[in-house]
């Protein structure tokens, strides 16, 4: 008997798990599988970053990623989709699935738009399950497609599989705006960091699918092999013995499967487990371009009161020129171990220059231009006008600029990928950020590949909050080897989240880009997590989250380009979409067709 993914089941008359012919489930296995996928989805977000700080898994600490929890619970939800007997089945089991994973991944969310944007709690947390649930759409479409399409072969399923879940990972970090957090490569930053600078985050999914579907063939196969041996052929009295010698050749493909799921999987693994060798490899054209001594600055205000005049707005403008001056005495006192570079976070400053006034700037622009104090500032603030419009920027000033009367020649960086709802509102959507108390508003969008800042030897590129999500964005500036970015700084504010797992997410992130990108990654966040990450996307040095103080550290730029950082930065994710619709033609067109009925 033959399903719509092939030949699933042994070629038996029934199914080895439903114990029904195909096409005719037990009954209550359709709740059982439903419940498999929401529990599944849930792992799947969990690994990304353990959410639960009472308990964890074995090997496992709260806030970090596990590549095995990752494959393990998405080889669940193959397995649910191995044993369907429709095609609208494997819809409905994947939509539940990425559902509860979307959900679970972004709860924090329902935080922001209740707690903050003070949107009654039933209506946020609405609205997160109708976000997850639009973005799950993806993932039914790859699976009603796997249903139509998946050929006989084992080996091309996984191959189907792999091609079509990372299409729908692609669609969803593309398509309306782009909203990737959470894709599955971003649980492998451990597990497959060799891949990293080869392939990128949707290339570790991909390898991640493979090896999902891979394990649960086999688990299958071995299971219907079990079955199939436990269970004695059903022949009528009198019927030929080429009946047993069916069953006993249904024992035997099934063996057959469960051994090449078994080499499959073997074969991927060692893959995987090569480690540092492949890592390393990826690196060899990047090369060390001398220490930058950093300060990295995480304020610790309140999102509630950071645009409070009395409260947040003031502890800002006190403490964050407070330690500026600190860092330029310390850079003057000793030149050889004092910082070079003093890094706040995103809207550190939360008021435009004009709004500061002379008696803010100077005694900052004057302490920073004093002899001897050889130390730059990145500051995360507002920039533009009512006439021209407003940018989320972060203002680069170095002694020389410093002494200028004004800012024309600070360094100047305009954030590009904008947070849709935050930063500017979609189409039709008006009427939902009245219904907050954030002042959300309209931004200007800067360009793509903006110059880096060249100071203290090095070309420091910033990125605000989650543009390190898109690691193809950041590529865009490697396509000269001569001006690419030797480090990497990103400004953030997760204080709109609270105390939530979107911290840990957001540094498994980073780490991430570091090692797609071949470069040390600096983070400097209101609230955590503050941090420097090397170019093998390791933290070095971290702040206690939801603390005041600063990150003192030496990170080491590079040179050079990883072989991710060169393809998506000329192509961007083109190769990623191009391999992938090349993979499900193929294999599609190799799918024989059913023969038509006699008489028909």
């Amino acid at each position: 008997m033959r399903s719509l993914f092939g030949n699933l089941h042994t070629p038996s008359s029934f199914s080895p798990l439903s114990g029904q012919p195909p096409g005719r489930p037990a009954r209550g296995s359709g709740l059982f599988w439903l419940v498999i996928c929401v529990l599944a989805g849930w792992l799947q977000a969990a690994a990304l970053a353990w959410p639960v700080r009472g308990w964890s898994p074995p090997g496992l600490s709260p806030g970090e990623p596990s590549g095995w929890l990752q494959i393990g619970s998405l080889a669940l939800l193959v397995l649910a989709l191995l044993h369907v007997h429709q095609a609208r089945q494997g819809v409905w089991r994947a939509w539940v699935f990425a559902t509860a994973w979307l959900a679970s991944t972004f709860w924090w969310l329902f935080v922001s738009m209740h707690t903050y944007g003070g949107l009654p709690a039933w209506l946020a947390a609405l609205a997160v399950v109708m976000l997850a649930g639009l973005l799950a759409l993806y993932y039914a479409l790859a699976a009603g497609l796997m249903c139509a399409l998946a050929p006989r072969s084992r080996l091309r399923q996984a191959g189907m599989f792999a091609a079509l879940w990372t299409l729908a990972e692609l669609a969803r970090g593309r398509w309306l705006t782009g909203f990737p957090w959470g894709a599955g490569g971003y649980a492998q930053v451990d597990l497959m960091a060799a891949w990293a600078p080869w392939v990128g985050v949707y290339g570790m999914g991909a390898i991640a699918a493979l090896l999902a579907y891979a394990l649960a063939v086999g688990l299958s196969a071995m299971g219907a092999w079990v079955l199939s041996a436990m269970v004695p052929p059903t022949r009528r009295p009198g019927a030929p013995d080429p009946v047993r010698w069916y069953h006993q050749r249904g024992r035997a493909l099934a063996a057959t499967q469960a051994v090449a799921g078994a080499v499959l999987l073997g074969a991927l693994l060692s893959s995987v487990l090569w480690g540092d060798a492949w890592r390393d490899h990826g690196q060899r054209d990047t090369a060390a371009h001398g220490e930058l001594r950093v300060w990295l600055l995480q304020g610790n205000i309140a999102q509630d009161q950071k645009f409070e005049p009395g409260t947040g707005v003031a502890q800002a403008l006190r403490w964050y020129p407070e330690q500026i001056a600190v860092a330029a005495e310390a850079a003057r006192v000793d030149t050889l171990r004092g910082p070079q570079l003093v890094v706040a976070p995103e809207t550190a400053l939360p008021m435009l220059p004009e709004q500061l006034g002379d008696a803010f700037w100077q005694p900052l622009l004057r302490g920073l231009s004093q002899p001897g104090a050889s130390v730059g500032a990145l500051l995360g603030l507002p920039l533009g006008s009512y006439e021209q419009g407003y940018t989320n920027s972060a203002w680069g000033i170095e002694p020389g600029t410093a002494a200028a009367p004004q800012p024309d020649g600070f360094f100047r960086y305009d954030k590009h990928h904008l947070v849709p709802f935050g930063e500017f509102i979609p189409p039709m959507f008006r009427w939902f950020t009245d219904l907050m108390r954030i002042p959300l508003g309209d931004f200007n969008r800067g360009a793509l590949a903006q110059p880096a800042w060249s100071w203290a030897g090095q070309r420091i590129a910033p990125n605000i909050c989650y543009e390190d999500l898109f690691g193809e964005e950041l590529a865009a500036s490697f396509q000269s080897p001569g001006t690419a970015p030797t480090v990497l700084v990103n400004l953030s504010n997760l204080a709109w989240f609270d105390d939530s797992v979107a911290i840990d997410q957001h540094l498994q992130i980073s780490r991430l880009r570091a090692l797609e990108l071949g470069r040390p990654m600096l983070r400097s966040t209101n609230t955590g997590a503050t941090a420097v990450i090397n170019h093998r996307g390791e933290v070095t040095h971290q702040l206690p989250r939801q603390t005041r103080g600063r990150l003192e550290a030496v990170v080491e730029g590079r040179s050079g380009s990883t072989p991710f950082a060169r393809w998506a930065g000329r192509w961007g994710l083109w190769p990623v979409w191009v391999a992938c619709l090349t993979v499900v033609a193929l294999l599609a067109s190799r799918r024989p067709r059913r023969r038509r009925a006699r008489g028909a």
